[in-house]
């Protein structure tokens, strides 16, 4: 118990000797904390059965089966039944052509890559943010101990130690602040663009059994081969890894570089 107090007194004292920049500080960790939780769950719940109802889907369509298919993105979270789905409602209405499947599944891709974006700003901004207010301590503790030494007239440790303590206790905050949370930020970089690489196959592969299917209304303006119309729902994000004409997948080595 008193090992347990005189931790707490320590970490006190550090935050009170870190002076008046230890606030904005505190207040970055626990933006960057709240947001990594918030997001490390988003993305969890977004990856889980990306893979599996894309292969039922997949089966359903090919029997026959669109109301069971429709019913089972709708029970299935995640971007890919979300751009599935949003291929399905349309399959049986007359009114819808191709390419309005098309437009839909881009529509779905927009939104769906907004929400497994949201928060990303506030991490690049938090790692941005918290090393300049380290060094924006680390001068202003030294202008402490510089104007320390101008009232006294002469250099002694004592007059300086407490703008040292300062400026170092706000530079290692800062740093301890932004490392952490940049590294959450290339993690979750990483995992967005699997899920989009798993939107694409999503979109390419319905897309492909849709036109597949007996009585539907291919487009009039195919998409020419090697142009993945996959590639609507995160245009401008990654290339296409799949061809829906073929339905064939085509491994693309630059798909994982961010546009």
């Amino acid at each position: 118990m008193e090992e347990t107090a005189g931790t707490e007194y320590t970490l006190l004292n550090v935050f009170a000797d870190g002076g008046a920049f230890m606030y904005p500080l505190i207040l970055c960790s626990l933006f960057g904390l709240g947001v990594i939780i918030a997001k490390a769950y988003a993305l969890w719940m977004a990856r889980q059965k990306s893979e599996s109802i894309l292969e039922e889907v997949a089966q359903l369509v090919k029997a026959g089966r669109i109301p069971e298919a429709i019913r089972r993105c709708e029970e299935t979270p995640g971007p890919v039944a979300a751009i599935l789905l949003a291929a399905l409602n349309h399959v049986n209405d007359p009114r819808y052509s191709g390419s309005d499947i098309e437009n839909a599944i881009k529509t779905a891709g927009t939104i769906e890559l907004g929400f497994l974006e949201r928060g990303l700003p506030v991490l690049a901004t938090v790692s941005n943010v918290a090393p300049l207010l380290g060094f924006l301590g680390t001068v202003a503790g030294m202008i402490a101990a510089f104007a320390a030494i101008e009232i006294a007239g002469q250099v002694e440790a004592s007059l300086v130690a407490g703008g040292i303590k300062i400026a170092l206790i706000t530079t290692a905050a800062g740093l301890m602040i932004a490392i952490p949370v940049n590294i959450a930020y290339n993690f979750f970089v990483t995992r967005i663009d699997r899920l989009i690489l798993d939107m694409e196959e999503g979109s390419a592969r319905i897309l492909s059994l849709i036109w597949d299917m007996e009585g539907t209304r291919r487009p009039a303006h195919s998409v020419p081969r090697g142009s993945s119309p996959a590639s609507l729902a995160t245009e401008g994000r990654v290339r296409p890894a799949t061809d829906p004409v073929e339905g064939k997948g085509t491994p693309d080595p630059g798909a994982h570089d961010r546009g």
